[in-house]
């Protein structure tokens, strides 16, 4: 398999189209190409500032646009996310992604806050990754001279339909802040949502999207939607699991050196539908200490039940800055 950046959607479409097993077969052995198999990257999300978020995305228990269970916080003192990471570190995480909600990075106190946080977990010996709204090139530079690894800035859906679901930024503003990214030579983590009220085509173009970006995102989150109280997306209901296999699974043939992140929404899927996931080419997950993902409305899997699975499903985990 060959590293390309000329997909087309009819091309795309018929690999997700595939008969299912067959599928997962191609995509499995495409993955043994370019990955350790038995290897899963571990990480932590610490939501390093909650709530009160002026974008309206309309998935998102953050925003300032809807009432939900979710109250503004203040940013976390260093030493608290230090402690965090700490933990973290113990039980075998390898990556720590930091997250803010905020619409944008903007050039002052909180933000050399942040920079001092990501040298802080850097000289851990961790992956440090950051999601922190739009950023400039001048805000993508200093984030890599702290020593982030890794910068999360998800385009969520096609581009057609993300208008229905975030009206407070565009899809471009989206692509400048990863353009901005790779001036540096941190890593560019992007993916989408699944549940959203998307449709098959939609979910192809944003995979289209990613694999014309040159290189490729180094990680590719799938999330799957949870639904949260007070969001227009409240009442979508669930993705089937073989809809989150099939774009898994698409993504790792079309975006093979990519790490494939089965992230959000993971919580309600069974060892055995996580399986499949990992058959079909994720190889990331994300685990926490306190059974929350990113807010209080996003339950996360905890460190001894990801480990209990992954050790009954054969599978280990993979040391940071370590890329098959």
């Amino acid at each position: 398999m060959t590293i390309r950046y000329d997909w087309q959607t009819t091309e795309i479409l018929t690999i997700y189209n595939t008969p299912l097993l067959e599928l997962i077969y191609q995509a499995a052995s495409v993955h043994r190409q370019y990955h350790h198999p038995q290897r899963i990257q571990v990480c932590k999300l610490i939501s390093i500032k909650t709530g009160g978020c002026p974008e309206d995305c309309g998935y998102c228990a953050q925003s300032s646009h809807y009432k939900t269970e979710v109250k503004p916080e203040a940013l976390l003192e260093k030493e608290t996310v230090l402690n965090i990471a700490k933990i973290a570190k113990e039980t075998g995480v390898s990556r720590v992604c930091m997250g803010a909600a905020w619409r944008e990075v903007r050039d002052n106190r909180q933000f050399e806050q942040v920079l001092d946080m990501v040298q802080g977990v850097t000289s851990m010996g961790l992956e440090v990754c950051c999601t922190l709204g739009m950023l400039t090139a001048e805000q993508a530079q200093r984030l890599e001279n702290a020593g982030l690894y890794a910068y999360n800035h998800n385009l969520d859906t096609s581009r057609e339909h993300y208008s229905t679901i975030i009206t407070t930024r565009t899809y471009d503003d989206r692509l400048n802040t990863i353009a901005n990214v790779r001036q540096t030579k941190v890593t560019v983590c992007s993916g989408g949502i699944l549940g959203l009220g998307e449709t098959v085509t939609d979910r192809v173009q944003m995979l289209h999207t990613l694999s014309n970006l040159q290189p490729h995102p180094e990680s590719v989150p799938i999330n799957i939607l949870s639904q949260v109280e007070g969001t227009p997306l409240e009442n979508q209901p669930d993705v089937p699991i073989w809809d989150i296999v099939r774009m898994i699974a698409t993504a790792r043939i079309i975006m093979p050196q990519s790490d494939v992140r089965l992230s959000a929404g993971r919580a309600r899927l069974s060892y055995v539908e996580q399986g499949l996931c990992f058959m079909a080419g994720a190889n990331s997950i994300f685990s926490s200490d306190d059974q929350k993902m990113l807010t209080v409305t996003t339950p996360c899997p905890d460190y001894d039940e990801d480990r209990e699975m992954l050790n009954l499903l054969g599978l280990e985990m993979r040391p940071p800055f370590q890329k098959e």
